[in-house]
């Protein structure tokens, strides 16, 4: 048998072209992992697969379906992880085309094809193996795998009896109504309860007879050997092999030892708050400072309103007053203790809540809001659904004065957090043009999200967007 070797620049493919004209089987070596990784990898993925509530364990090949179809939707995929162990499995075929993305196990994989149609094993069973074709996998590999609806493949390690398994796959079925389906598999896969063993075909009888029955040593198969890191058949691709076998049963070893599956973190994320051009028409912030002033910033969050009956806005807004004071953001709250630290030599006012929000921690003065928050000046309208109030203090360098706004419409609730600053001398022109940045990107929308989680814990956000505002 003749061999022939040649160097690729690009990712090693193989390609089986189909003599009836159907999509041909194309193979690509993508990477090599460390020594020993790959079953390694396969060991601790088929502890998790097992574990799978979709895990089934047929015709040698155990696999569980992570993602149906969702034809209400118009989406005829599915995806799968499916397995090959160390003893291969049987020759097979599928009604649809397949994709699939594999690791091979430590004593790499053979691919076997045969793209004989059933009118030719019907006129000859000879013919399966004149259209068999193999193709050579390399252990510890990433590859790629796509093949037409009827083509028969078996798959299995690519030295027999060593131990470790062919390899480990993710697959997606892209149209599991592909192919010439019996009305009754038809009917299972529109319920969305196919699996892969069910959508699988086994050789006709005489065929497998043939196969069986023809000693290995006649087959003269025209085979593909796809490697990176050594030629197919070289002295240092030999060595390697020997090494990831080596290392491959220690490393799947320990990966049995381990704990299997894993972990899930989950987060509501974080609300979107928007930077508004000019506060709100009815905002009492326009009253602040309204002959002259520095510095003005408005910054909205919205949130949806599950409650059809919920609490009214002054409810809400103490609430939100009390995220504030209780829930403050970490990061802002050490930049305050760093901006303490740098401004008590100068004999300016301290506080460890952000600027638009400190002057809650002052005693309460003439005006209290929900009968303990100390504010400048409140307003809730008649029917309680939009309530406000200002907060604010006088420093040597500037004066500010922040609006907390919350309204309850259509469902959801707004709530607003707005500044404006009045410069008392140079310095705070100076104080104001350095903070600016980082109280508009961080500060002031960080303090306005935390304290919306805190009172609006078991609310989800919702995102919106308005005409000519920027994201913060």
């Amino acid at each position: 048998m003749s061999h022939r070797s040649r160097a690729t620049a690009s990712f090693p493919s193989a390609r089986i072209p189909s003599s009836s004209g159907g999509l041909p089987v194309e193979v690509s070596l993508i990477a090599q992992l460390g020594h020993g990784a790959g079953s390694q990898l396969i060991a601790a993925a088929l502890l998790r697969q097992k574990a799978h509530v979709d895990f089934v364990d047929e015709l040698d090949e155990p696999s569980a379906k992570l993602a149906g179809t969702h034809f209400e939707q118009g989406d005829a995929t599915s995806l799968y992880t499916f397995a090959v162990g160390a003893k291969g499995h049987p020759f097979h075929r599928h009604a649809g085309h397949r994709i699939f993305t594999a690791v091979s196990g430590s004593a790499g994989a053979q691919l076997r094809f045969s793209m004989a149609t059933p009118d030719e094993l019907a006129a000859d069973p000879a013919n399966f193996l004149r259209a068999l074709r193999y193709i050579d996998i390399p252990p510890d590999s990433l590859f790629t795998v796509r093949f037409g609806g009827g083509t028969w493949h078996q798959f299995s390690p690519l030295r027999a009896h060593s131990g470790h398994p062919a390899f480990f796959a993710l697959s997606c079925h892209t149209n599991e109504l592909g192919g010439d389906l019996p009305e009754s598999l038809r009917r299972q896969v529109m319920a969305n309860e196919a699996t892969i063993p069910s959508l699988t075909e086994l050789l006709p009888e005489n065929v497998l007879a043939l196969i069986e029955g023809t000693p290995a040593d006649r087959l003269h198969v025209p085979t593909v050997a796809l490697t990176l890191e050594a030629a197919p058949g070289s002295m240092q691709g030999t060595m390697c092999d020997f090494a990831r076998r080596f290392f491959g049963v220690a490393r799947s070893a320990l990966a049995r030892l381990r704990r299997a599956g894993g972990f899930m973190r989950e987060s509501e994320g974080h609300q979107t708050v928007i930077e508004m051009n000019i506060p709100a028409a009815d905002s009492m912030l326009h009253e602040q400072f309204a002959d002259r002033f520095h510095h003005q910033d408005s910054f909205l969050l919205t949130l949806e309103d599950n409650q059809s009956q919920g609490p009214k806005a002054s409810v809400l807004l103490a609430s939100l007053l009390d995220g504030f004071l209780h829930n403050p953001p970490v990061g802002v709250s050490r930049m305050m203790t760093l901006r303490n630290i740098l401004v008590r030599p100068l004999g300016l006012r301290t506080s460890p809540l952000g600027c638009p929000v400190s002057s809650l921690l002052a005693k309460p003065d003439r005006h209290v809001f929900a009968g303990r928050f100390p504010v400048l000046d409140q307003r809730v309208d008649k029917d309680d659904t939009y309530a406000q109030v200002i907060l604010g203090a006088d420093d040597k360098h500037l004066m500010f004065r922040s609006c907390v706004g919350l309204r309850v419409v259509d469902g959801r609730v707004d709530v607003t957090l707005g500044t404006r600053v009045r410069c008392k001398n140079l310095f705070g022109h100076v104080y104001i043009r350095l903070i600016d940045r980082v109280h508009r990107r961080y500060v002031s929308p960080a303090m306005l999200r935390k304290a919306a989680e805190h009172a609006f814990a078991s609310q989800p956000a919702a995102d919106m967007v308005l005409p000519g505002a920027v994201h913060a």
